[in-house]
């Protein structure tokens, strides 16, 4: 079991920049990959972003070369630096930790992006 903390959302306005930040109660190398996911209203989650171990990284296409994704293993903490925000990242953000079979979730927060 891990306990994950989210922090960093609020409200911005279009074109700003938001950094989240995710703190792992053990350390991140248990995981095989760590990540960010989104929920907008009425709409299934998505995937924003992962890094494996290694240092891997992934991103959906609609946030590539304006979201970065990073770790800090010795704050066992992921970080995601959003850039350029548009009125359509606007959802509940949500970290994650995978090992093999198993999904953990953080209890998400907020990102409102005005236009």
């Amino acid at each position: 079991q891990v306990r994950l903390v989210e922090s960093g959302g609020g409200l911005v306005q279009a074109g700003g920049s938001l950094r989240l930040a995710c703190a792992a109660s053990r350390s991140i190398f248990n995981f095989n990959a760590m990540g960010w996911y989104r929920q907008a209203p009425g709409k299934q989650r998505e995937l924003v972003a992962t890094i494996t171990t290694g240092g891997s990284t992934n991103y959906v296409d609609s946030v590539k070369g304006r979201f970065t994704i990073s770790r800090d293993n010795a704050k066992n903490t992921v970080y995601l630096q959003m850039n350029s925000l548009k009125p359509e990242d606007t959802a509940v953000y949500y970290c994650n930790a995978q090992k093999w079979e198993n999904d953990y979730w953080g209890q998400g927060t907020q990102v409102t992006v005005s236009s």
